[in-house]
């Protein structure tokens, strides 16, 4: 199945994005009398016909609606500090969107080497990513604050801070309680600073271990996102 991203869907004759309607009619080379199917990014999958292929605004005509069934009894939000190869956190963004994530923060601190995240292409990267994996949400992105403002915010259910210090031996998969909420902190390329641990602890959030390997930022933050799925999944057995 080809998954289109049609925000303003609903029941009715709707036109596609330019975007969408080029990788319609050009890519995929879709004609008249298709039947094709969207997702709003909110939960909601759409089927339609395909009545105007125009690579400039398709027209679809929308029959009917259903809902998605990647809805959790838990949410999963991962801040993560942005890496200095945008490669790097784009790949973080695919994978963490197969597996299921339903927030996503970025921050700067002591260590960071990049401050700045392009907003813009994450969205494209993510929609992408919803697309492929056949996915009905799109995840909360909230663009860079200082990692102090971020810590201080309230947050619902359990909160963690991966840290690589040897004296860190709590792993995460012990951790989690199986349909509560988890907000994990993902250090950048340089790990968190001592006073930042401290800050974060002083705010709720526990410091917890990914494993015996020492991992890359964009890895940690996929091994957090599968982590938490993971557990939910055999404590649902």
């Amino acid at each position: 199945m080809n998954l289109f991203y049609l925000p303003e869907a609903s029941i009715g004759i709707v036109g596609l994005a330019e975007d969408e309607s080029k990788h319609c009619i050009r890519v995929m080379r879709m004609q008249a009398g298709a039947k094709m199917h969207f997702t709003n990014g909110r939960g909601d999958f759409f089927e339609g016909v395909l009545i105007d292929p125009n690579p400039k605004k398709t027209l679809v005509d929308i029959t009917s609606t259903y809902k998605g069934k990647d809805i959790r009894p838990f949410r999963v939000h991962i801040a993560i500090g942005p890496t200095k190869n945008a490669d790097r956190l784009e790949w973080f963004l695919e994978k963490a969107m197969e597996i299921g994530i339903d927030e996503i923060s970025f921050f700067s601190s002591f260590h960071s080497e990049r401050k700045t995240v392009n907003m813009d292409r994450i969205l494209k990267v993510l929609v992408a990513a919803m697309k492929q994996s056949l996915k009905s949400r799109l995840p909360v992105i909230n663009d860079v604050v200082r990692l102090p403002q971020l810590i201080k915010q309230n947050m619902p259910g359990q909160k963690f801070i991966a840290w690589i210090d040897p004296a860190v031996n709590q792993l995460l998969t012990h951790c989690i309680q199986p349909g509560a909420d988890v907000t994990i902190l993902i250090g950048p390329e340089g790990d968190f600073s001592n006073d930042e641990v401290q800050l974060a602890t002083n705010n709720g959030f526990v410091p917890i271990s990914l494993g015996n390997s020492r991992l890359r930022t964009e890895t940690a933050g996929v091994v957090a996102c599968h982590t938490i799925h993971l557990v939910n999944e055999i404590a649902a057995q």
